[in-house]
């Protein structure tokens, strides 16, 4: 019995001795205390809606690895982990916080929260155990200290989303030093420099990002190539450059996000390899090549964006196996013919964006099968046909985009009734005729974007009256007459930002208010109508307003010098007059003022003011009189002048030399005098690219000294097609996406013999217009050094000696006019080399000897050559003494004579759903106005067909 006892005894010491090992030892004082001093030092902001795990933390519980956000080791008690995300806490940190007494942690969490602009303090290297640093989104702000190089254990370092410097230390001295890393997450860190190829050493890394961290330099290819490598992100760096690799299928990609930088080349067929690729977004990198057709291999991806590159044209022929499929974006790829069936596959998708392509035929019936859809953005392409009536079957749809394609038919607007969650609907510039019942009521479910421009309207909807939530209604280009009705005004008060009405004939308003009501409106087009009365006065949060193209009369209003925010103003083309406000230097932002073909008169006042914002300035044909304003030179951003066509008297205005921007300049058709004169800097003028002083009293020798100094005109890129506009600043302002505001510069000038209105300016475009003044002397010889001339008018002047061969040098010259002067001798041969010249004009000067013959010269007419009594050869009927009859110039060489151009003049707003927000655009193109006869330049008119 005694053995037994002890027996027992023993194995209830052994059963005792285990459950008091097994009880997890208590957390230290100090450590529970350095975590209440902590809690201490910041505030619960009480605003936010989330939780606080620290106001948990009690003293009177003693043990802290019981508190919210802690864990503590089981063996030693001491605190390996403190996760204070989104806790709402507020304050700073500095180096001797008691949160760098807790020297045992291993995992410091503090993201989503605001820690008021501090920097990351130097205490942290005190923290020697930590492997993982999150920091993210937290409010912590300056140099990142090179104290956390020092923490040589961290396999996870977060500090993304706060406006951070990585400068001393660099992302070299990361890479060298924590070696360990596996997760570098350092998005919207201003990094500014190259990605070092020793990163490529970190064998361990699963996830490097680092978006939008002004990343430059060639990107290193063994970069996409680390062996553990899941997720790289490297987005919104543009001049991030580099080439996609091959990859092999050994490669455990799953993310892969290169929007926004500028890669280069061809998506490599191996891409096919990556079959763990899950997400795959290389929107705006400028590839280039055929779409791999090895994409069809990546059977695993949920997200595709090819969007913005400049692919060859091509097919989705690859598509329909990718079934996992939610977001297929391709926008901008230049894809052709018609939406192939095989999309019919993907039924998970939920959004679909195939817009601006060259997409072909109907909107396809399958499309209904696709149920999960809350997206389908197509506009600009070439779709054709009805817009299908299963469309309606897609009660998930959110967004219904079909701007600008070619579908017909009448459409009963009852048959997006059923669609309850569709909120932006675009159906403009179709050739579409909307039927809407005029009985339809407020059961109507609540847009925030509608575009009906260009459907046939002849009434405004009485739907819209029940319309509380818009954010965009377009209505241009309809056939609504008469006056603006009362409840329009009532309509979405609060929540309207965009509005255009343009291309109508409205005459009015039921009720005219002193300004509008709606209290949010950012973007408001009226031009094209028919408006009469005064200029109405948009509201306070207006930033761009254009009322050209109508009939409205009187002074422009003191009120529109309130508007503060206003970037753009164009009431071009009407009736109004009277002096322009003094107060318009109030509007600090304004940065486009196009008050051209109105009576205007009195001098243009000194309201261009320090700051000045102005990028464009169109006071073109009014009565405007007296000098030029000197308050121009204020305008450091001005890239466009147009003052002609007034009563302006002044010398030449060389003093608007200092404008660093400045491109086009034109003060045609007034009374500037005297000398051009020498330039006091070799930086006058350093941008120029037009200058037109035709019509004027300048008198002299023409500028030599400045045809030495205008670098712009001297070279130029054509390889890339775009056009001088002024650019606004991004500005949010509906729930889901972002507005831009463009506005393109125009102009007359006198090209080819004809006064033609630009609406479109080629970057590249050169000219010189100086006709039709009092230059004397000779046509200086460096005139040859502006290579880069399309167009050069020296006509009508008084200008004396020969025509110097050095013009031959103007390789890229269309148009050349040196008619009615005094100029002798021959014309030089070499001219004849000029491959582009389309236009030659010499009349009524003392040129004597043969016309060169061959190339260009064969298709000018006689009239190039009239009045020169000494000249002979064809196109002339007199021959040369000792020459044999020159060959007959071709039947069409009126070809390239008296093109006329129709071109878009409109705005547009683009809800795009999948995230590029709002894009508003004003397009616009070039017309011929009259033919000159002679040198004298007839009166101008302006014919401008408006369409979407």
């Amino acid at each position: 019995m005694f053995t037994q006892f002890l027996f027992l005894l023993s194995l209830l010491s052994l059963v005792s001795a285990g459950s008091f090992s097994s009880v997890q030892p208590l957390c230290h004082g100090d450590e529970s205390f350095a975590l209440l001093q902590f809690k201490e030092s910041l505030i619960i902001n009480q605003s936010t809606s989330a939780y606080s795990k620290i106001s948990s933390w009690m003293a009177q519980s003693s043990d802290c690895c019981t508190w919210d956000g802690i864990q503590c080791d089981e063996n030693t008690g001491h605190v390996i982990s403190l996760d204070l995300s989104n806790s709402s806490l507020y304050g700073s940190i500095n180096s001797g916080s008691s949160l760098f007494q807790l020297v045992h942690l291993q995992k410091l969490n503090l993201s989503i929260n605001n820690f008021n602009h501090s920097e990351i303090p130097v205490g942290v290297r005190r923290l020697s155990k930590l492997t993982h640093l999150d920091l993210s989104y937290s409010g912590f702000s300056g140099k990142i200290p090179s104290e956390i190089l020092q923490l040589s254990k961290l396999v996870s370092l977060n500090l993304a989303l706060n406006p951070l410097k990585l400068h001393k230390p660099g992302l070299r001295s990361i890479a060298e030093k924590l070696t360990n890393l596996e997760e570098l997450i350092l998005s919207e860190v201003d990094i500014s420099s190259t990605v070092p190829s020793i990163l490529a050493n970190l064998s361990s890394l699963t996830t490097i990002s680092l978006r939008d961290c002004g990343l430059h330099g060639e990107f290193p290819t063994g970069n996409f190539q680390l062996p553990n490598l899941k997720s790289l992100n490297v987005r919104f760096n543009p001049k991030l450059t580099g080439r996609v690799p091959e990859f092999n299928r050994s490669s455990p990609l799953e993310v892969l996000r290169l929007a926004g930088a500028s890669f280069s080349g061809k998506l490599p067929d191996s891409m096919g390899n990556l079959q763990s690729l899950y997400e795959l977004d290389v929107r705006s990198c400028n590839f280039s090549g055929p779409i791999p057709s090895s994409f069809a291999n990546l059977t695993k991806l949920s997200y595709l964006d090819l969007s913005e590159n400049i692919f060859n044209r091509g097919t989705l022929s690859w598509a329909g196996k990718q079934t996992k499929l939610t977001m297929l974006l391709l926008a901008n790829i230049s894809l052709y013919g018609d939406i192939p069936f095989s999309i019919g596959n993907l039924t998970k998708l939920t959004s679909l964006v195939l817009g601006r392509n060259e997409l072909t035929g109907p909107i396809p019936s399958w499309l209904a099968n696709l149920t999960q859809l809350n997206t389908l953005w197509f506009p600009y392409n070439k779709l054709c046909g009805p817009i299908p009536t299963s469309i309606s079957s897609l009660l998930n749809l959110h967004i219904l985009d079909l701007y600008s394609n070619n579908l017909s038919g009448t459409i009963e607007f009852d048959l997006f009734r059923k669609l309850n969650n569709l909120s932006n609907l675009d159906l403009s510039y179709n050739n579409l005729s909307l039927v809407i019942d005029p009985s339809t009521d407020s059961t109507f479910q609540k847009f925030k974007v509608l575009g009906l421009g260009s459907c046939n309207l002849s009434d405004f909807p009485e739907f819209l009256r029940n319309q509380d939530q818009l954010e965009v209604l377009e209505l241009s280009q309809n056939n609504i007459h008469g006056q603006i009705p009362k409840w329009i005004s009532n309509m979405s008060i609060n929540t309207l930002v965009f509005l255009s009405m343009s291309g109508n004939s409205l005459t009015g308003f039921d009720q005219t208010p002193n300004t509008f009501p709606w209290r949010s409106l950012q973007i408001l087009n009226l031009q094209n109508n028919k408006l009469q009365g005064a200029l109405p006065i948009p509201p306070p949060s207006i930033l761009a307003y254009s009322v050209s193209n109508n009939m409205l009369t009187g002074d422009i209003s003191h009120m529109i010098c309130e508007l503060s925010s206003l970037s753009y103003l164009d009431v071009s083309y009407n009736n109004l007059s009277g002096f322009l406000p003094h107060c318009l230097g109030d509007l600090r932002n304004l940065s486009v003022l196009n008050l051209q073909y109105n009576n205007f008169h009195g001098s243009i006042p000194q309201i261009f003011m320090e700051g000045c914002k102005l990028g464009m300035i169109q006071l073109s044909q009014n009565r405007f009189e007296g000098s030029l304003p000197r308050s121009l030179a204020n305008c450091t951003m001005l890239e466009f002048l147009d003052i002609g066509n007034n009563h302006i008297i002044d010398f030449f205005p060389s003093w608007l030399g200092i404008l660093p921007e400045l491109k086009v300049l034109i003060l045609q058709s007034n009374g500037i005098h005297g000398f051009i004169g020498k330039p006091d800097t070799i930086q006058k003028f350093p941008k120029l690219q037009v200058i037109d002083v035709s019509n004027n009293n300048i008198s002299g020798k023409l500028p030599s000294e400045y045809f030495q100094i205008w670098k712009a005109m001297q070279s130029f890129d054509a390889s890339h097609l775009t056009y001088m506009q002024a650019n606004g600043q991004p500005q949010k302002y509906v729930s889901n996406g972002w507005s831009m505001t463009s506005y393109a510069y125009s102009m007359a000038l006198t090209n080819k013999g004809i006064k033609t209105k630009y609406l479109k300016i080629q970057d590249f475009f050169m000219a010189i217009d100086l006709s039709s003044n009092k230059f004397v002397g000779e046509i200086p010889k460096n005139l040859g050094n502006l290579n880069a001339l399309h167009m050069l008018n020296l006509s009508n002047n008084i200008l004396t000696s020969f025509i110097p061969s050095s013009l031959a040098t103007l390789t890229n010259l269309e148009s050349l006019d040196l008619s009615q002067n005094m100029l002798v001798g021959e014309i030089p041969p070499q001219l004849a080399e000029l491959t582009f010249l389309a236009f030659l004009n010499v009349s009524h000067n003392n040129l004597t000897g043969p016309i060169p013959q061959g190339k260009q010269f064969l298709t000018f007419q006689n009239s190039s050559f009239d009045g020169n009594v000494e000249l002979c050869g064809s196109p002339l009927s007199k021959r040369c003494a000792n020459s044999e009859d020159p060959p007959t110039p071709p039947s069409n060489f009126e070809a390239n004579q008296g093109l006329k151009f129709s071109f878009e003049f409109g705005w547009k707003v683009v809800a795009m759903g999948y995230g590029s927000g709002f894009i508003v655009g004003v397009f616009v193109g070039q017309i011929i106005i009259t033919r000159k006869s002679g040198w004298f330049i007839k009166s101008l008119q302006l014919a401008i067909r408006q369409e979407g």
